[in-house]
């Protein structure tokens, strides 16, 4: 680990300053925050290389995710996904029109339609989400397993408590 990392320098400002805080939090915190951002960034550029945004390909990878006939609701997929019914609207109303997607109406309710994905959608998510997953191991290839399964199961902790 880089000993003065740029959170490093932070840490060491405020206990200058503040030597009355615990500021420790922030080399968790910001390191965190750091990562997050770099890890935004280099899969947005993959999401890019097909065309697609994020959002776009959080619908598809939803969709290809629930199986090969799968068709959900607007609904299903907002909270699949953390986008409010109105947002994820926006989003399927620009794939369809790109004819990645399909709307039909539900056989049990008149009032639904139900999402799914074309054959071309289909292709495209799955070349999109091959390319993904070979981002995500390189962005971990600095860590052995045996740090990535400790880090997941820290987080998963850390994300359970936080959602409690």
């Amino acid at each position: 680990m880089r000993e003065n990392d740029r959170v490093a320098q932070i840490l060491g400002q405020w206990a200058s300053v503040r030597p009355d805080l615990d500021v420790s939090p922030i080399g968790v915190i910001g390191r965190l925050h750091r990562v997050g951002l770099r890890l935004t960034e280099s899969l947005t550029a993959i999401y890019a290389e097909y065309g697609l945004t994020e959002g776009d390909f959080d619908v598809l990878a939803t969709l290809r995710r629930s199986g090969t006939a799968a068709a959900l609701t607007c609904g299903d997929l907002a909270a699949s996904t953390m986008v409010t019914t109105g947002g994820m609207t926006k989003r399927i109303d620009r794939l369809e029109g790109a004819g990645l997607v399909r709307r039909q109406p539900s056989a049990t309710d008149g009032r639904s339609r139900l999402v799914s994905l074309t054959p071309v959608g289909t292709d495209l998510i799955d070349e999109a989400y091959t390319a993904h997953v070979a981002n995500e191991h390189t962005l971990v290839a600095p860590l052995s397993q045996e740090e990535r399964d400790q880090l997941a199961q820290l987080l998963a902790r850390w994300l359970a408590a936080l959602e409690a």
